[in-house]
């Protein structure tokens, strides 16, 4: 039975897609800690703006919006050929193994470090390894509340826009039902993360709220646009993969689980 699995194309493919699925998520959470300029990683001067009364703003954005868009792409993917029901299945499945890696980080962070690690790196200049690791893995509750519930509920919007802009294009416009599900879907990904997180975990004003959710958003948008390219190259790699017929049929089954 196992082996009948393993050959066949289209579940070895689902599995590669799921792993990548989940790996990026976990990954995207873990390094969400770091914020970096994007100004400086491009090279450009940084400039600061003000958005709704709110001054000093720039392009600091966490290192997890590094990885997310590519989660949002095989979505994307996944919805094209497997159906809502497959993306619904590997998105709860992130979600259950990120809370399983950051209860692990909290046990980690627990236990008793030995005293001979706390301190076996202060010679080098570097702080307290206790401290360093704590700071690393240690995100704030709301946080990850808001991350969870944000990742969750933008993956149910963006299976949902995928299907309604699919049912009126047909198999035409890929980029339309591609770039729109994900377009919506982050700005709510945008907004609620920061709502959860800063709104009700650090009581930070609505102004700050919108202006920093326009400021992700922005990044966001055009990522969605800049990686357009790259759905027509993963269509083409798994109809030649798969071939023209299976695709075809995985393409139409898809379209009905959509009303399951």
């Amino acid at each position: 039975m196992i082996n009948h699995l393993l050959k066949d194309r289209p579940t070895k493919l689902f599995v590669i897609f799921s792993c990548f699925f989940v790996a990026n998520a976990l990954i995207a959470e873990c390094i969400g800690g770091k914020i970096f300029s994007l100004e400086r990683l491009l090279g450009l001067p940084v400039h600061t703006f003000t958005i709704f009364g709110q001054s000093g703003l720039s392009f600091n954005l966490t290192c997890g919006v590094l990885l997310w868009p590519l989660e949002f792409v095989m979505t994307d993917v996944v919805n094209e050929y497997y159906g809502p029901k497959a993306v619904r299945r590997i998105s709860y499945t992130a979600v259950a193994l990120i809370l399983y890696a950051f209860l692990m980080f909290f046990l980690a962070i627990e236990v008793p470090p030995a005293d001979f690690w706390i301190g076996s790196k202060t010679a080098d200049g570097l702080p307290n390894m206790q401290t360093a690791f704590t700071g690393i893995f240690g995100q704030g509750m709301w946080i990850i509340a808001g991350s969870v519930i944000a990742f969750l509920v933008s993956q149910i919007v963006d299976v949902t826009v995928f299907h309604r802009i699919k049912k009126r294009t047909g198999d035409k416009h890929i980029w339309l039902r591609a770039t729109g599900s994900t377009i919506v879907s982050q700005l709510v990904d945008s907004f609620i993360v920061l709502y959860i997180a800063f709104k009700l975990g650090n009581n930070w004003t609505w102004q700050q709220v919108l202006a920093i959710c326009l400021v992700n958003y922005i990044y966001k948008f055009t990522m969605a646009i800049v990686l357009t390219p790259l759905i027509y190259l993963l269509e083409k790699r798994i109809e030649h993969y798969l071939g023209k017929e299976t695709t075809a049929k995985m393409k139409a089954s898809a379209m009905g689980l959509s009303e399951e």
